[in-house]
C-alpha cells in the first residue's frame, strides 16, 4: 500500500501575498488528489513533529536555537532575502521533517512500501546553519539521517529532480559515504551553491535552460542509473520537486506529466531491484498551482502502482 502524510499546519505557512510558495499550492494538490480519487486508494496519516534529536542530526544546535527564538507572534520575520517566516512557518517546517521520518519508520517496519509527504514549506536549500530558498529545515535530509542511525539500514539514496539543486541536502552528506545523493538540476539558476562538489557519493546533473524530456531522461539514466546500482541502496529517499514543469514559473525547464510520470517509474523500478521497494518521496517545489496538482497525482499513481516485487 502507499501512503499519503500531510498535516493542516502546513497550510498555516504564509510567506508575503503573492508570493510563490502559498498555502494553495498543497491545498489545490489535496483538492485534486480528493477529486480523482487517489485519496480513497491511500493511507493517510498525520504528520508529527520532529524530535529536536532528529534535526540536531543535520542543523546545527545553535541555528535551531535561533529559529525558535525568532518566530514572531504575529506578521512576517523576513528570515533571508527570499524566505519568511510567520507564527506557523517553524511548526509546518517540523512537520515537514517530522512527516519524512515518519514515512522512513512506516517502510521499515513494514506498514508501509511507499510514502508520498504531502507537505510544505520545501527544505532542500536549507544548510547547516542557513535557511534560504523559501526552506528552513532540510526534511528529507533529516529523515536521511534518522534512516542511518537505524540498525536495518547502512546505505541511503536521496534523488533530487527538482529544478533547483538540492545544495542543503549535497552539503550535509558530501562527506558521509553512507548516503547518495543524485541531484538533477537548471544550471546556471538558483542557489548556485554546491553545483560542483566532487565526491563519489554525490552526483550533480546540471542541465540548461530550455532542457526538454528526451534530455532529462538521458541525463538520468546516463547519471542515476549506474550510480545506483553501484551504490545499492536500501532505501530511496525522494526530493520531489515538480518546478521543472514547462508551465512552472520559477524554471526553464520544458518537463510534462509524462516527464514526472517516468523519472517516478525509473525511481519505483530502481526501488523494486535494490531496495525492496522502499521509497519516501518529499515535495519539494512546484508553482504552477494545476501544474503542480497534475504531477503530484502522477507521481503518486505510479508510486502506487509498480509494486515490490521482492
Amino acid at each position: 500500500m502507499t501512503a499519503l502524510i500531510t498535516h493542516d499546519v502546513c497550510l498555516e505557512h504564509e510567506m508575503a501575498p503573492g508570493h510563490p510558495e502559498c498555502p494553495e499550492r498543497l491545498s489545490t494538490v489535496l483538492q485534486h488528489l480528493k477529486e480523482i480519487g487517489i485519496l480513497d486508494d491511500v493511507d493517510v496519516y498525520e504528520a508529527s513533529h520532529a524530535r529536536r534529536p532528529d534535526l540536531a542530526r543535520v542543523h546545527a544546535e545553535s541555528y535551531l536555537d535561533a529559529l525558535d527564538r525568532v518566530v514572531p507572534a504575529s506578521g512576517l520575520l523576513q528570515v533571508t532575502l527570499d524566505t519568511a517566516m510567520g507564527p506557523r512557518s517553524l511548526d509546518a517546517a517540523k512537520a515537514v521533517a517530522g512527516a519524512a521520518v515518519d514515512g522512513v519508520g512506516m517502510v521499515l517496519t513494514e506498514r508501509e512500501r511507499r510514502v508520498f509527504c504531502a507537505v510544505r514549506p520545501p527544505g532542500h536549500h536549507a544548510e547547516e546553519s542557513a535557511a534560504m530558498g523559501f526552506c528552513f529545515l532540510n526534511g528529507v535530509a533529516v529523515a536521511a539521517m534518522a534512516a542511518i542511525e537505524d540498525d536495518r539500514v547502512d546505505r541511503v539514496a536521496i534523488l533530487d529532480f527538482d529544478v533547483h539543486h538540492g545544495n542543503g541536502t549535497v552539503a550535509a552528506f558530501m562527506d558521509n559515504p553512507s548516503v547518495l545523493v543524485c541531484s538533477s538540476f537548471q544550471h546556471p539558476h538558483y542557489p548556485y551553491r554546491y553545483f560542483d562538489v566532487d565526491r563519489p557519493n554525490i552526483v550533480n546533473t546540471p542541465l540548461p535552460a530550455g532542457t526538454q524530456g528526451i534530455e532529462f531522461r538521458n541525463a538520468l539514466e546516463r547519471d542515476w542509473l549506474p550510480a545506483l546500482d553501484d551504490f545499492r541502496p536500501q532505501l530511496i529517499l525522494v526530493s520531489a520537486g515538480f518546478d521543472g514543469h514547462a508551465d512552472d514559473p520559477l524554471g526553464n525547464f520544458l518537463l510534462t506529466e509524462d516527464d514526472f510520470t517516468w523519472v517516478t517509474g525509473l525511481i519505483t523500478d530502481a526501488a523494486n531491484r535494490l531496495a525492496g521497494g522502499r521509497i519516501v518521496s518529499v515535495l519539494e517545489g512546484g508553482y504552477d498551482l494545476d501544474a503542480l496538482a497534475r504531477s503530484v497525482a502522477v507521481h503518486l499513481e505510479v508510486l502506487g502502482s509498480r509494486s515490490s516485487k521482492t
